[in-house]
This record gives C-alpha cells, sequence and structure tokens, in this order.
C-alpha cells in the first residue's frame, strides 16, 4: 500500500492512475536509462576479447625472449568494476575495467588478474574489435590497432 499524499485524494481519478503509474515506472526508467551512450556488450564477446589480449601479450613477450608462445587461455568469471564509453575514430567504444581468472590450457593454476580493455564496436553494432593502443599511446582517432573478435554466438575459440 502506498503512503497517503497530502491532496491526492482531491484529484479526479484517472489522474491518480496516472500518477501512480509514473510513480511505479520512474525507478523502472532510471535504471535502464543508465547505459545510454554506452554499448551493450555481450558477455561472450569479453571473455574473448581477454583470451585475445592475453594471447597477443604472450606473443609479444615470446617475441622478445625469441620462444615460442604456446596454449590458448581459459578465461573464466569475469567481474566489470568500470565502465565508460569513448570514441574510437568515427566508431563507438567501449573501455572496461575489472577482475577475471584465468589458466592456460594444461596449466592447472587458476589466475586472478585485473584488467583494463578497450572495445570497438562494429558499424551495425553486431561485432566487436579488440582495441589496443597504437605507436602514438592511442591517444589520436585513428592511433589504435584493432583486432577482430567472433560474432556473439558463433564458436568460441
Amino acid at each position: 500500500m502506498l503512503p497517503a499524499l497530502p491532496g491526492l485524494s482531491q484529484l479526479h481519478r484517472p489522474v491518480r492512475r496516472l500518477i501512480l503509474l509514473l510513480a511505479l515506472l520512474l525507478p523502472l526508467c532510471l535504471s535502464s536509462c543508465g547505459g545510454w551512450g554506452t554499448p551493450q556488450l555481450p558477455q561472450g564477446v569479453l571473455l574473448d576479447a581477454l583470451s585475445r589480449q592475453i594471447q597477443l601479450t604472450q606473443a609479444d613477450i615470446a617475441r622478445a625472449l625469441r620462444l615460442e608462445a604456446t596454449g590458448v587461455p581459459q578465461v573464466s568469471r569475469v567481474r566489470v568494476t568500470h565502465q565508460e564509453p569513448l570514441r574510437i575514430g568515427a566508431a563507438r567504444g567501449v573501455r572496461l575495467s575489472g577482475q577475471f581468472d584465468w589458466r592456460l590450457s594444461g596449466d592447472p593454476f587458476r589466475v586472478d588478474s585485473p584488467f583494463e580493455i578497450v572495445l570497438q564496436q562494429g558499424e551495425r553494432g553486431q561485432s566487436w574489435r579488440l582495441a589496443r593502443p597504437g605507436p602514438g599511446g592511442g591517444e589520436g582517432p585513428d592511433d589504435w590497432i584493432t583486432y577482430p573478435l567472433p560474432l556473439p554466438g558463433e564458436g568460441r575459440g
């Protein structure tokens, strides 16, 4: 039961219903509006992006040490703590940070690590690309190197 509001009983019945309906719908609308300007990111895309980020980092380290990068990481338990929209050239993007668990295939140890990752949304809003800063540190709109990710619903791996 809603608390009595002063003067509400004096309003006509249709107006009272409208006020009641707005009072019930307003919190729902406000909670769904928080993502305006931030693209909706499927969980599978984030898992693929983190896995790809680990593979790229492994390849960079292996190349520097003149070794061969091995193993595909298995990513799980992603906890996003911060998300903000950004522009990468003319495309929409999102910067995410948080914690995630991962391990290399064949390795029994799971590692809990922090992450910060940038993703670029495709033109039609259906695809995503992992975005890494280029030689200029990602300061300019064209100073990003992007890597395609599987479409949502495609097999991961």
